[in-house]
């Protein structure tokens, strides 16, 4: 990708996060890009970061350690949005901003213990990851067990747990895909009321679907193919 394909991407994605934000009676602003920049090189990335993104999202730990030190010096917020393992826990909680996938109390743990151990201001944000289809190929923490994960989360005091974030099935009719985003919606509302406290991220929505995403109240939609192009098959 060149930086003018990245660029004139990311126009057309903004363009579409406003439309979509205007026919659900909301204001672009309150939504967050998220460029998901997994198995796309450093250069692009620094070439997205030129044109105006500010979060970016990598699936594996290992990768992020692998390209970061190429781009270290851009002013940018990093997020793990892949599924987590709690033997990696420690080396996340040194190098991202947020992890975006916290699934099981155990995880969770970890990652406080980490982040108290790093010379950090601020607290790691963290995301619930909810099994929202339960499909056996997604992760995420089961609906019934949510409110327990996230009152344990609320006593660590190194993490910030600002909401929930689901992946729900690829379905090539997106309006289809919309019970599922409503479903997060309904479930981030719920624990609001149970926790007594604002959860205000609801991270949902990837390149084919986040219109609708934000039509149900997403603030962070995960786009990748439609800013960075497609990604090479291996």
């Amino acid at each position: 990708m060149s930086a003018l394909n990245i660029r004139e991407n990311l126009q057309l994605v903004c363009e579409r996060i406003s439309r979509a934000a205007e026919r659900a009676g909301r204001r672009a602003e309150e939504i967050t890009l998220i460029g998901v920049s997994k198995t796309y090189p450093a250069a692009d990335i620094r070439m997205a970061s030129e044109a105006g993104v500010i979060h970016f999202g990598e699936n594996r730990v290992q990768e992020w350690e692998g390209k970061r030190g190429e781009i270290a010096d851009l002013q940018a917020r990093w997020h793990l949005i892949g599924h987590l393992q709690s033997n990696k826990a420690t080396r996340a909680a040194r190098i991202f901003h947020s992890v975006d996938s916290v699934d099981d109390a155990a995880l969770a743990e970890r990652l406080d213990r980490a982040r108290g151990e790093v010379a950090q201001p601020e607290r790691l944000r963290v995301l619930i990851e909810v099994h929202i289809a339960g499909e056996e190929s997604k992760s995420g923490v089961e609906i019934a067990n949510l409110s327990t994960l996230a009152e344990r989360i609320l006593h660590l005091p190194n993490l910030d747990l600002a909401g929930l974030m689901c992946i729900p099935p690829y379905l090539e009719d997106i309006q289809q895909v919309r019970p599922y985003f409503r479903k997060l919606r309904e479930l981030r509302n719920s624990l609001e009321a149970q926790l007594r406290r604002d959860l205000p991220v609801l991270s949902m929505g990837m390149s084919h679907d986040f219109e609708v995403a934000i039509e149900e109240g997403a603030t962070e939609v995960r786009v990748g193919t439609a800013l960075f192009g497609a990604r090479e098959t291996k």
